[in-house]
């Protein structure tokens, strides 16, 4: 007989929010339900003119028809739920709002900051940087562990207490994933683009191996 302490607990996906100076985890969201499923897109890097990205025509130099230069653009879109109603033994005196918010400030700059360069703008500072976000990781099990910028974040809020707070809602959340080619020479963030990177060829080198016989190529090209 299966007991429930017997079956094993799923790993969660989730988003980790890392120091990109020490490496350290600032901030782990854990997704309180891994999605049912994902929407994932690559385009690769194709070297050379517009002619060269696969639809023919003469705008490419024929040399450049099969080099690529850099990795291939990837994007990943998903849906996720968030249920206050499903872990009653949390307390949620606000509802999700604070899980709501903590995947906004995802893609907003702290008020501090904000102040800061209000600030220098008031000092007649010239050139103001864009304000740099940390270092952020999506995390699907530990074979795709990626650094990601969020590109979409959409919110429906279905149902709420008797305060409007919040207490179910499905997020749409859209990514790029970050390569070499965005991030600078020795960002932690470039070194774990390259772990993700090396993980996919230790997959592709673990697939089974076709013959040519099973596409009616027995004699070879």
């Amino acid at each position: 007989m299966t007991r429930y302490a017997d079956i094993p607990k799923p790993i969660r996906s989730g988003i980790v929010v890392v120091d990109p100076e020490r490496g350290t985890p600032q901030r782990i969201i854990v997704l309180q339900f891994n999605p049912d499923t994902l929407e994932r897109s690559l385009a690769p890097q194709a070297a050379g003119g517009s002619g060269d990205a696969g639809g023919g025509g003469s705008g490419g130099d024929r040399n450049e028809a099969l080099r690529l230069k850099g990795p291939a653009e990837e994007s990943w879109k998903f849906t996720a739920e968030i249920d206050a109603t499903d872990q009653f033994e949390v307390a949620a005196p606000d509802g999700i709002h604070p899980e709501l918010a903590t995947l906004e400030m995802l893609v907003h700059p702290t008020s501090a900051q904000l102040r800061e360069a209000s600030r220098q703008t008031r000092k007649g500072t010239i050139e103001i940087s864009p304000i740099e976000m940390p270092l952020t990781l999506f995390t699907w099990g530990s074979k795709r562990v990626m650094p990601v910028r969020l590109t979409e974040l959409s919110i429906n809020e279905s149902a709420f207490d008797v305060n409007l707070n919040p207490i179910r809602a499905s997020l749409g959340i859209g990514m790029k994933v970050l390569s070499v080619s965005d991030l600078p020479a020795g960002h932690r963030g470039a070194d774990l683009y390259l772990a993700h990177l090396a993980q996919k060829e230790r997959l592709a080198r673990a697939a089974r191996n076709g013959r040519l016989a099973e596409l009616g190529l027995g004699r070879g090209l």
